[in-house]
């Protein structure tokens, strides 16, 4: 949709009220990525923004509501600008003191402004405050709905509301309700969602118990819903306070963190088969994919599907090489027709050709006639999105040895031209060469990048790498492995160590590392398999000998692992 959707006057601007769920930036529905995307202005907490700023176009103007002091302040007000969803604070943030003023500032000159709030702003007090001054103001304003905390966080936890006896639900805020309000939930034998803090669920329980029900009525508490950081406890009303002690659940200096109990028989009783999201195989793990941002990108939604927060880290920085000239001359041979045959290893050789074709205005239809070759699937996706399908890939092993497996030999009667252009990076193995030379053809082995070492990430990654913040590693190639180790340190004995083949796992070994996951087959996307299935035997292990489930990052300094292959 175009930006007229959103219609705004030249003096008031418009405002878009938009609830951005419970925490799980998935939740966002399209109609609010629709109108981020279109936004001048967004206006919201730090918590939220941190949900919504991915979808906000480049140069939006990003405003904190704790950042304004007074309703006069935002013209000089501290701000922050969204550049390819990342943010850099001009100021400390400060108390806001008219929000409802803040927002309607923001929307002068015509500006669209998204006013985003955790939940659902339909059940959001200052949301509604904040509508109805820009209604008495004359301000255009629009309503997105969000997943409310209340009906998504249980959902997330596995503990559903009403089942096929319709019990009635009863929501509840700890925070505002009245004795009245008590004594009605109390009464009913329904079940009762109550939005409270982690330091005050035990006294919300004890409410229900004072206002009628039973202490040993079930109920099911969860902290930080629908992220990565859920978790959730299986108590009573009466033993609530008990539960949280013994998990060592302390008082926070703040007031304690929001939190969602679910009150009622039936509701409790079906976690433990309907837990679904904790129960992911790497739940919570924190993992350290050390690829470059472009590679690791898909990587990384692999492992989020699995539960896990990937971190990445690049070890490894590409770019041109030194002498231009030897790919130049390469790619006016595929014009003039000099090669049978272009093979690509890897996405970044993909990337340096089509570069070298847009730099002299041509497209892949200067393929037209070539054999083109993969390595690999996310290659061969790279060729595809350029718009050209590989002629051959590996049907087995996908590496170049895979390929040779199924290269043809050269035949000088069906094959016009016995030449090969191979781009690669300037550290590749001597393995596909020699092995075409072998079947017959001539090769021209073109340097199209170079491979350096990366800058050393910030201070606290490499302290988390070498003190055990992270649960596991993901090395996709020896050079990964090195490269991390110069740049970052050696990983902690806690760390799980994951390694792509055999080759990696040799050099993770020689830098003292103790290998516990190998792919069954050289690709990212089954090493970040075999890390889950490693995961999912881990947990079941946990679950089976009546122990807490925990993270490797959890576990004592000094504890053994043993090497697993899957």
């Amino acid at each position: 949709m175009s930006p007229t959707a959103f219609p705004a006057g030249p003096e008031h601007g418009h405002v878009t009220f938009l609830g951005a769920g419970p925490g799980d930036p998935g939740l966002l529905t399209l109609r609010a990525v629709e109108a981020l995307s279109h936004a001048d202005v967004l206006v919201a907490e730090h918590e939220v923004l941190d949900v919504i700023r991915t979808h906000a176009r480049q140069g939006v103007s990003v405003v904190p509501t704790e950042a304004v002091s007074s309703p006069d302040a935002l013209p000089g007000a501290p701000q922050l600008t969204v550049v390819d969803g990342a943010s850099t604070p001009a100021a400390a943030p400060a108390p806001a003191q008219d929000a409802a003023h803040l927002v309607m500032e923001a929307a002068r000159g015509g500006r669209r402004v998204v006013r985003a709030v955790a939940g659902d702003p339909g059940l959001d007090t200052d949301a509604a405050e904040e509508m109805l001054a820009c209604a008495a103001a004359g301000v255009p304003f629009e309503v997105v709905p969000g997943v409310a905390a209340a009906t998504g966080v249980p959902a997330y936890a596995g503990v559903p509301l009403r089942d096929a006896h319709g019990a009635d639900v009863r929501f509840v805020d700890a925070r505002t309700a009245s004795d009245r309000c008590w004594t009605e939930v109390g009464a009913s034998d329904g079940t009762v969602v109550v939005s409270t803090s982690l330091d005050s669920v035990a006294a919300a329980a004890a409410e229900l118990v004072s206002a009628g029900r039973k202490p040993d009525t079930p109920l099911t508490v969860t902290v930080a819903g629908t992220t990565t950081r859920q978790r959730t406890w299986t108590a009573t009303l009466g033993t609530i306070a008990q539960t949280l002690k013994q998990a060592k659940v302390l008082p926070s200096p703040d007031g304690g963190r929001p939190v969602i109990a679910v009150v009622g028989e039936r509701s409790a009783a079906r976690r433990d088969q309907l837990s679904w999201f904790e129960s992911k195989p790497l739940f919570g793990w924190k993992v350290l994919v050390p690829r470059t941002k472009e590679q690791a990108a898909s990587l990384s939604d692999q492992l989020r599907s699995y539960g896990a927060v990937p971190h990445e880290v690049p070890t490894i920085a590409v770019e041109p090489p030194r002498t231009p000239q030897q790919m130049e001359r390469a790619v006016k041979g595929l014009v003039t027709g000099r090669y049978e045959w272009i093979a690509f290893t890897s996405v970044n050789a993909v990337k340096a050709v089509r570069e070298k074709f847009e730099e002299y205005g041509l497209d892949a239809r200067a393929f037209a006639g070539i054999k083109v070759a993969a390595v690999g699937e996310q290659t061969a996706n790279a060729l595809i999105a350029f718009g050209v399908k590989p002629d051959l890939v590996p049907s087995g092993e996908q590496s170049a040895a895979g390929l040779l497996e199924d290269w043809p030999p050269y035949d000088p009667v069906f094959d016009p031209i016995d030449r090969v252009f191979l781009p690669r990076a300037d550290i590749a193995t001597e393995t596909l060469v020699a092995g075409l030379i072998e079947l017959g053809w001539e090769v021209d082995d073109v340097t199209a990048y170079r491979t350096v070492r990366a800058s050393p990430p910030p201070a606290d990654t490499r302290e988390a790498i070498k003190g055990g913040g992270f649960d596991a590693v993901l090395f996709t190639s020896s050079s990964t492995v090195r490269n991390l180790v110069g740049i970052a340190g050696k990983p902690h004995n806690v760390t799980v160590i994951a390694c792509i083949g055999p080759a990696t796992a040799k050099t993770a070994e020689e830098h003292g590392l103790r290998v516990d996951v190998m792919a069954p087959e050289p690709s990212v996307h089954k090493l970040a398999e075999a890390l889950a299935t490693f995961g999912m035997k881990r947990r079941a292990s946990a679950l089976e000998a009546g122990d807490p489930v925990t993270r490797p990052s959890e576990r004592r300094p000094g504890a053994r692992r043993r090497r697993t292959t899957t």
